[in-house]
């Protein structure tokens, strides 16, 4: 008898990838709960049944659209030049005013996620906290590696900057982040 041919890997598949963009696209221009399931199949030009083979629900599509955000982020960190811990910091905490000034800013997709789904036990919001782990972890280590006594509470306060740095880069003048993220460095990092 024949072995049956293995699937395609569906993240490999045209239309999941167009799905994924259209709603990358919508979602960050929209909000998520904005923008409906029959927009993104029209805009992505497939068929509602290749949709929902692809992604079962709605929040299945969040999850992916959050998942491949993170995925960018740690790729986009994972090809900055390699720098003591400290360079590596402020090139991290960087990209947010390289964000904010390349026009078509609305705000971190995790941060406007998150506001869109509050339950903390939800699939999205766990995609989200994944994300956040991964991030404090990362600052963690490069503070531990550059000898920083309290790593994790530094990391904690690098986060917060972050994430204000990410908002205040949407509802105010996203030209003060740049000079705020080196001022915001200077101070946490900042030894007696």
């Amino acid at each position: 008898m024949k072995k049956p041919a293995p699937l395609a890997d569906p993240a490999a598949s045209p239309a999941r990838r167009r799905l994924l963009d259209t709603a990358t696209r919508l979602f960050y221009s929209g909000g998520i709960h904005a923008v409906g399931i029959d927009r993104i199949i029209a805009e992505a030009g497939v068929a509602k049944a290749t949709f929902y083979n692809h992604f079962p629900s709605k929040d299945d599509l969040v999850v992916a659209y959050v998942e491949e955000q993170d995925r960018l982020g740690r790729e986009a960190v994972a090809a900055l030049p390699t720098q003591p811990p400290r360079g590596m910091i402020a090139a991290i905490l960087g990209r947010i005013g390289d964000a904010a000034t390349g026009g078509g800013y609305r705000g971190c997709p995790f941060l406007n996620a998150a506001a869109e789904y509050p339950d903390p036990e939800g699939p999205v919001r766990k995609a989200i906290d994944a994300r956040r782990a991964w991030y404090h972890g990362l600052l963690r280590q490069l503070l531990a590696e550059d000898g920083d006594p309290a790593p994790s509470v530094t990391a904690s306060l690098l986060v917060a900057l972050s994430d204000g740095l990410l908002e205040i880069a949407y509802l105010d003048d996203a030209r003060d982040v740049p000079p705020l993220v080196r001022e915001g460095l200077d101070r946490l990092l900042a030894r007696p």
